[in-house]
């Protein structure tokens, strides 16, 4: 089991996972299209990050950030490659859907992008009832960037 707790990013080993995260997504994605948090995204106000740790290693990383509509979007899920395919990921969206449903969200919303690196998370979020939608919070849509939701009120 992960024990997920908040994290001020404060520490090397979720530097190092937020740094990976970012380097995968430069990777994966064309130019332009990145929209990944840094650091300074990550510890603005409104922005809540999470991370999961077993033992004393991390696990995973992820994010809600607060848009101010009653929505809030989820940013920066990243699982250490040590520990995929172990529960990391879904851990985390439990949890951030649980902080959203406490603060009174009415939807979670994402942005992420298309092709095979993309796969496996929109599975993930798939699974959890996310559904595709329109764009959202400024984003521009393309023919790479995609948008999921949540209703979180019925």
């Amino acid at each position: 089991m992960f024990e997920i707790r908040e994290d001020d990013l404060s520490g090397e080993p979720t530097r190092r996972l937020l740094a990976l995260h970012l380097a995968g997504m430069h990777a994966n994605s064309p130019p332009g299209s990145v929209y990944a948090l840094d650091l300074s995204g990550l510890t603005a106000p409104g922005v809540t990050v999470w991370s999961a740790w077993q033992g004393d290693a991390i696990a995973g990383i992820g994010a809600l950030k607060l848009l101010g509509d009653g929505t809030g979007e989820v940013k920066s899920m990243r699982t250490h490659p040590d520990h995929l395919r172990q529960g990391v990921a879904a851990a985390l969206l439990e949890h951030i859907i649980g902080a959203a449903r406490a603060r009174g969200l009415a939807r979670l919303s994402l942005e992420t992008g298309t092709g095979p690196a993309f796969e496996p998370a929109l599975a993930l979020y798939r699974r959890r009832g996310f559904v595709n939608g329109e764009a959202f919070g400024g984003y521009q849509a393309s023919s790479f960037n995609q948008f999921l939701h949540l209703a979180l009120r019925v």
